[in-house]
């Protein structure tokens, strides 16, 4: 029993390059995910958590990207202010956490740190990233189901507890 369990929490998608593994079973799974080249990483772990059916998890992922793009939240506007990085970059830092959002999907909510070629970094909450060569994601659920709500008075969507 053990071992088709082990079998049911390996997964691997045929339809694009990314591999992921089960490292820890039980109320608090643990996976990892390697995302490949040309991967959209914001999608790719997005489609994963919904796949999964995760609704509450911590995440962090180190590796790089061709070309990314973090945000500035601008309060007086209610809006992402974005920050592009079309260059290749080193993924220092990627964290965050997945919860449940209000169309009952996934909601990510990602803050990256990024080092450039001069050793300068670009940082702020994670939009987007074509991962190159490679992206190690590692998600790990919590035992509490997580549940984000728009707040009207932000314009954003928060973790509600």
């Amino acid at each position: 029993m053990l071992r088709a369990r082990w079998q049911q929490l390996v997964i691997f998608f045929r339809e694009r390059s990314m591999k992921s593994k089960s490292v820890a079973s039980g109320e608090q799974r643990t996976f990892v995910l390697i995302l490949d080249q040309g991967e959209e990483a914001f999608k790719a772990i997005t489609d994963f958590a919904n796949e999964q059916s995760i609704s509450g998890a911590s995440v962090s992922a180190v590796g790089a990207f061709a070309e990314a793009k973090v945000g500035w939240f601008d309060l007086s506007a209610k809006t992402y202010r974005p920050i592009g990085v079309s260059e290749q970059c080193e993924v220092l830092s990627l964290l965050g956490d997945v919860a449940e959002g209000d169309d009952g999907k996934a909601s990510l909510h990602l803050h990256a740190v990024l080092g450039l070629r001069d050793g300068s970094v670009r940082g702020g909450h994670f939009l987007s990233g074509s991962v190159r060569p490679t992206l190690e994601v590692t998600i790990r659920e919590t035992v509490a189901h997580l549940r984000r709500k728009k707040r009207p008075d932000l314009g954003i969507a928060l973790i509600s507890i």
